[in-house]
């Protein structure tokens, strides 16, 4: 599904968040630039899922834009279209990301509330934006990883869904 490797999506949104955009507008613009996706709205439509729900303690931003940008391949552009493909999809990406870094919520990966003046001082400080950078990255990679899996019919809905 998607034509450059999973890896090359990594380093694409880990260049986008080094250049100035967050981490969702990252990674929703890498995983749309892969699937050669051009429009004004990317990574605009992203911009208030940065930041944990544009901050207030939601799911990281990285993590909303890996969502989105499998919505992109697999989202519904009609109510008659079926949703198992995309809930399946991002289904495996939350395991996935809950696996690697331990949470899915901003705060609880950060360690602060970025909603709160300390809290933004808190993350500068302790250079946060490094771990955002690799949330960044990663996410986009296994978001890439996922939509190839779904390309090649490996990605399988699980029971329950």
């Amino acid at each position: 599904m998607t034509p450059a490797p999973p890896h090359d999506i990594r380093r694409r949104a880990e260049e986008l968040f080094t250049s100035g955009l967050y981490c969702a507008e990252s990674v929703l613009l890498a995983l749309a630039e892969s699937l050669n996706i051009k429009s004004d709205l990317i990574p605009k439509v992203a911009t208030g899922f940065c930041s944990g729900l544009s901050r207030t303690c939601g799911p990281c931003g990285a993590l909303t834009g890996g969502i989105m940008g499998l919505g992109l391949s697999l989202g519904r552009t009609g109510h008659a279209r079926d949703v198992n493909s995309m809930y399946a999809a991002t289904q495996g990406l939350v395991r996935a990301f809950e696996s690697e870094f331990g949470s899915r919520d901003c705060r609880v990966l950060l360690g602060c509330d970025l909603g709160t003046v300390e809290g933004q001082a808190f993350f500068r400080a302790n250079k946060l934006g490094e771990k955002c950078l690799v949330f960044t990255g990663r996410t986009a990679e296994m978001a890439a990883q996922i939509l190839d899996e779904t390309a090649h019919g490996s990605h399988r809905l699980p029971s329950g869904s």
